[in-house]
């Protein structure tokens, strides 16, 4: 690299030049090292160690079997990579959409290699152990990962809980399967049927895809994208009344069902934490919906704490206003974005408080809003439940 390119678009001669090489820390100390492999600096060995030491019998050590090397190196990844992500608590929860699916694979992935080895004698919790390892040798630099060390844990119990009930029935499905598409002389499964295992049993299709190379087969995966387009396209269709950056109906209570999911975010945030995020909303003129991040049912008191918090927000007639700024200025002020989304290099801001230092609620948001939350009635939540793994729903409304 020999210019630097400032914000005019000038290229200004840089005073050294380089080579950038894009090695990497973790690549350039495996050299300094003389190591063949990243897996064997003193980075990872320890995360390593904990994944021999769950493994039956205790003869397997790293290095002595390809096959068996292969699935320790890929849990070792996927639970560092899981746990830096769960660390954040800002950071979505294992889901089905967006960052949260990619949290999924990890997590899953490392699940399936997990059992191949008999981590944990195919019992939820093989993971947990390899993720306090991780926390132990990043925790000097990364202090965060100790901090929220419970999250990681209990985010991790469950997802490998849940994954671990959706593998045998995938599983079982899978092996009913098999003698007849060993008969098919191409070695292809159907990507039909890999769709079926998914939309049914939850059996995600990179699993299929390994269990069928695992039998010499492969898995049409042009055929699986194709049922699985379709089905996004009837599950949009079936839900019109789902808005992403702005709102369908703009009358006058779904403008105020809107404002109301800024304040119940907000609130639900300063009685639970910061990890809460939303995950999807659903208004009409007569009620709400609103998914969050949140890994436990709440209690009585805190959703009496969260009701309070947004009628008294209601009750103090906050101003409700409107900036464009740059997202970095967005989060810099504040505001909340939603994690993983995808933004206008200009974004809406609104602002639910009485000045750009006191507020009660700031967002990236399409809106519409109501000026003022005086009129927006008492807010009562009616329900609260799971609406998926790591992820729960309130319904509410406005009296």
């Amino acid at each position: 690299m020999q210019y630097n390119k400032n914000a005019e678009g000038e290229y200004i001669p840089l005073a050294r030049k380089c080579v950038d090489t894009g090695m990497g820390i973790e690549r350039t100390i495996t050299i300094l090292n003389g190591q063949s492999s990243v897996y064997d600096t003193e980075i990872f060995r320890p995360v390593i160690e904990a994944i021999e030491q769950d493994i039956p019998g205790g003869a397997y050590r790293y290095g002595s079997d390809a096959e068996q090397d292969r699935s320790v190196r890929i849990i070792a990844d996927h639970v560092r990579s899981s746990t830096f992500i769960l660390g954040d608590p800002k950071a979505p929860s294992p889901s089905n959409v967006g960052a949260g699916y990619v949290l999924r694979r990890l997590i899953r992935r490392a699940v399936r290699h997990g059992r191949k080895l008999g981590l944990g004698e195919g019992n939820a919790n093989m993971l947990s152990p390899i993720a306090r390892a991780v926390i132990e040798k990043f925790k000097g630099p990364y202090p965060e990962l100790k901090e929220n060390q419970a999250r990681v844990i209990e985010e991790l119990d469950g997802e490998e809980k849940k994954f671990l009930e959706t593998l045998q029935k995938g599983e079982h499905e899978f092996e009913k399967l098999l003698p007849n598409l060993l008969k098919d002389p191409r070695k292809i499964m159907s990507g039909r049927l890999a769709f079926k295992l998914y939309d049914t049993y939850g059996f995600p299709i990179e699993l299929s895809e390994e269990l069928a190379a695992e039998n010499g087969m492969k898995v049409n995966r042009g055929e699986f994208d194709e049922a699985f387009r379709k089905h996004q396209e009837l599950s949009r269709s079936q839900g019109g009344q789902v808005f992403k950056g702005g709102l369908g109906d703009q009358g006058e209570m779904a403008v105020k069902y809107h404002t109301a999911t800024h304040l119940l975010h907000r609130a639900l945030r300063m009685v639970l934490g910061d990890h809460v995020a939303q995950k999807g909303s659903n208004i009409t003129a007569e009620r709400m919906r609103f998914d969050f991040s949140h890994p436990a049912p709440l209690s009585p008191d805190e959703l009496k704490k969260v009701e309070s918090l947004v009628n008294e927000a209601i009750k103090q007639d906050l101003p409700v206003t409107m900036t464009v700024m740059s997202l970095d200025e967005a989060t810099a002020s504040g505001a909340i974005a939603l994690f993983g989304e995808k933004y206008e290099s200009q974004v809406k801001v609104y602002t639910v408080g009485k000045s750009s230092e006191d507020f009660f609620s700031r967002e990236v948001c399409g809106g519409p809003h109501v000026e003022h939350t005086g009129g927006m009635g008492t807010f009562k939540i009616q329900k609260e439940q799971s609406s998926s793994a790591g992820v729960r729903r309130i319904r509410a409304v406005l009296e």
